[in-house]
């Protein structure tokens, strides 16, 4: 029995403000790190690691909102990074990090945004889009089906319909979680739960180089 991936649609799962994971089958956890240091925006950033804390110990370290921490770990074959601070919006530049057939999965949900902004999903192989799509599947926010490569696209697709999704009369915390459940059986997604909630793990203050 694993934790899988459903409950981080949770109230504040992991941390006030949302949850941000990146998830990766190919590379160890540090170079999981380092690659996503590498893409954030703005000057340079280096990696300094802070021993092994926990979250709260992390936030405490963090001075102000826009500074950033990040948590790392594996769970079975995949390596997880897990973004503390003012993470909204920093990531995603380049390289990319499924460069070298890496294969990348990254969740994330600005939970406190005002908007409101939807959680989102995507799995990326070695530069491919395989599936991305928004957990609260609402088409306000674009979705109109699952994106990316037809084929993989459409596997999933027909896990949502399979599912009863998407359902406008739903409440979206339970199309969150049950879009998780999807995703979590599809791709055999699972990360620690009380590792990461209540646990210790190698920790970096993401600093400018």
């Amino acid at each position: 029995m694993t934790d899988g991936i459903t409950w981080l649609a949770a109230p504040r799962s992991i941390a006030f403000g949302g949850y941000s994971v990146v998830m990766a089958h190919g590379l160890t956890p540090k170079e999981l790190v380092g690659r996503l240091t590498e893409t954030l925006h703005g000057p340079a950033h280096t990696a300094v690691p802070v021993g092994d804390l926990t979250g709260a110990e992390l936030l405490a370290l963090l001075v102000d909102y826009e500074d950033i921490g990040l948590r790392y770990g594996r769970s079975g074959a995949w390596s997880y990074a897990v973004a503390y601070g003012g993470w909204m919006g920093e990531f995603g530049g380049l390289p990319p990090l499924s460069r070298g057939g890496v294969d990348i999965c990254h969740l994330e949900f600005e939970e406190e945004n005002g908007k409101p902004v939807p959680p989102q999903f995507a799995y990326v192989r070695d530069e491919v889009v395989l599936s991305a799509f928004n957990l609260h599947l609402d088409g306000s926010w674009g979705y109109d089906g699952v994106v990316g490569e037809p084929g993989a696209a459409a596997r999933v697709q027909a896990g949502l319909t399979a599912a009863g999704l998407p359902d406008e009369a739903a409440d979206r915390r339970d199309v969150h979680r049950t879009a998780l459940g999807v995703v979590e059986r599809h791709f055999g997604l699972s990360l620690p739960r009380d590792e990461i909630v209540t646990g210790t793990l190698p920790a970096v203050l993401l600093e400018p180089a």
